[in-house]
């Protein structure tokens, strides 16, 4: 069974239709796999639809419509990854390295302590940020979309 780690960027993606939608799609309907989060990601979510609907991009009734999907597999459907103080500590770690936001180095050390936590099974890092792939990619995460 895969372990497959979204971030943001590629969350968006189950729950808005754009370029990589169609791929991610395919990988949730397989079966046999599971899926993780970290719990900052709602935030991120959030924002994220929030300056789409603020843009035009998505209308009230879309929006309304995501945020409902959204919370109705959120304790259904991830593996939801807790920020904790390995997290925090390891994103730290992280920007000394590579040159991510900081919500991007919350998100790959995430993804990173639970590949320590569950080292038989190391999540994939699914994410459409270049940078923050190459940094995963640097780090020895296997990566899906960029």
């Amino acid at each position: 069974m895969a372990l497959y780690y979204f971030d943001t960027s590629a969350l968006v993606k189950l729950y808005i239709r754009e370029s990589g939608t169609d791929e991610l799609l395919r990988l949730v309907k397989s079966p046999g796999h599971s899926f993780a989060v970290l719990s900052l990601t709602r935030v991120e979510f959030q924002s994220a639809i929030r300056r789409r609907h603020r843009e035009g991009d998505l209308s009230a009734e879309a929006l309304h419509q995501v945020v409902e999907y959204l919370q109705q597999h959120w304790a259904s459907f991830y593996l939801v990854q807790p920020v904790t103080e390995t997290v925090v500590v390891t994103a730290v770690q992280l920007l000394d390295r590579h040159p991510l936001r900081a919500y991007d180095a919350v998100q790959l050390a995430g993804s990173l302590v639970l590949h320590l936590m569950a080292p038989q099974n190391p999540p994939t890092f699914v994410c459409a940020d270049a940078d923050l792939t190459e940094a995963a990619r640097k780090e020895g995460m296997a990566t899906l979309l960029r």
